[in-house]
């Protein structure tokens, strides 16, 4: 809006200046005298004083003078002048006669007066108002050349909007680049854009939900169902164990599940405010390892040359980020995992290699995407589609990203951080 207001100022400014000065321009030429209107009267008057008074009609009767400007010599005596207009020979004293005409006086000497007149007043007055009227009409209509292509601009952002707020979460708006408020267009289709994606993940977390819920849910039930059969005075004491072991792993699973879906939501918002902190990568790299490599038979092998490296963000999130892929890596490993901490073009990278049976051409960019799963299951995956999803969100969070090659026999998933310090 600033660039608004100062496009508008300086038109304006700069209109106003040119069309005053070039009317003006114009009557200074064409329309007023190129002297002073007064200094021929002056001048007159002055020759007639240095002649006899005998003379002086005479003269004067001789004058070839325009039949709207007569020419008169009177007695001083046989005009009445007040106290405030004193009269002299320098200059003209005009008298109004009517509404539209005048009379000049001006002194010839101690007896006598040189009267022009009746005089019509302002006889241009009409084409000065003509003038006046074409100066303001060139302003409004500088004005509406810009203001029009505004005025026809806003138009289309408030259709938009009204469309936008009918749940047409498509609405985008399109300006030229020379359009005054192309930023505030800009600016909406970014906020529509992030809208509709919000939306749209709202729907497919909630039927998503709704899926992965039904499914042990109705285990449960199904569980709730055969309990007197399983859970009887007679019942086989390792059946019943094994039963009720069952229904907790499906406790488990909805467990899981919700804890997922917290942690995803808590991530969904960009402004939400995190409290970053210089961390320290390779040994919080090297903890989540020992914790999880109790849980799996596959090694897992670490390559750093790097003593420390920093990075700036949230420890908890970090450490949730390189356990999720660490967990997916054993899920789908054969005989290797690599974990391998280094620097890039002044980058922190951070990848995470198995050699499992890899990831789909097809599949690999949706990968990404809350509750997408690959047709590949190996190992018991049970995964429930979140854990690369809730990653993404981690690394834009800490204004990075996590990328991902993949084929048979090699998977690698890599983060990647701005640059902040090594050591």
């Amino acid at each position: 809006m600033k660039r608004l207001f100062i496009s508008l100022y300086l038109l304006l400014s700069l209109s106003f200046l040119g069309i005053g000065w070039t009317l003006d321009s114009l009557w200074q030429k064409n329309v007023e005298e190129s002297g002073a209107a007064d200094a021929p009267l002056i001048a007159l008057a002055q020759l007639i004083s240095k002649l006899p008074k005998a003379q002086r009609a005479h003269y004067l009767s001789e004058i070839d003078t325009a039949a709207n400007y007569p020419l008169q010599l009177l007695d001083k005596d046989k005009i009445a002048l007040g106290t405030n207009e004193p009269l002299t020979q320098t200059s003209v004293l005009v008298a109004s006669q009517d509404k539209e005409h005048e009379l000049h006086f001006i002194k010839v000497d101690a007896e006598q007066i040189l009267m022009a007149g009746p005089i019509e007043i302002d006889p241009r007055g009409q084409l000065r108002g003509l003038f006046t009227l074409f100066f303001y009409l060139s302003l409004a209509f500088v004005t509406l050349i810009w203001v029009w292509p505004l005025s026809r601009d806003l138009k289309t952002l408030r259709l938009a909007t009204k469309e936008f707020g009918q749940s047409n979460w498509d609405t985008q708006i399109q300006l030229s680049r020379r359009s005054q408020v192309q930023p505030l267009a800009s600016t909406f289709n970014e906020m529509a854009n992030h809208i509709r994606a919000l939306i749209e993940s709202q729907k497919h977390l909630s039927n998503a939900v709704s899926h992965e819920i039904r499914t042990p849910l109705a285990r449960l039930k199904f569980a709730l169902a055969l309990m007197p059969q399983y859970c009887g005075p007679d019942s086989n004491e390792a059946r019943r164990l094994a039963f009720l072991d069952e229904m907790q792993q499906d406790v488990k699973e909805m467990e899981n599940l919700l804890q997922e879906l917290l942690t995803y939501a808590s991530l969904e918002s960009q402004r939400k405010a995190i409290q970053f902190e210089r961390c320290d990568l390779t040994k919080l790299t090297q903890q989540t390892i020992e914790r999880l490599q109790g849980l799996h038979s596959i090694p897992i092998q670490f390559e750093c040359d790097i003593k420390r490296v920093e990075v700036m963000g949230d420890p908890s999130l970090i450490e949730r980020a390189l356990q999720n892929l660490i967990i997916n890596a054993q899920r789908f490993a054969d005989q290797m995992i690599v974990i391998k901490l280094t620097i890039k073009n002044k980058s922190i990278v951070l990848s995470v290699i198995d050699d499992g049976p890899g990831i789909a051409a097809e599949d690999q960019g949706k990968i990404f995407e809350p509750f997408y799963r690959s047709n590949v299951v190996q190992n018991g995956n049970k995964g429930h589609g979140l854990g690369l999803a809730i990653i993404k969100r981690i690394m834009e969070r800490h204004e990075g990203e996590v990328l991902l090659q993949s084929q048979p026999g090699f998977t690698q998933f890599t983060l990647c951080w701005p640059p902040l310090k090594a050591s």
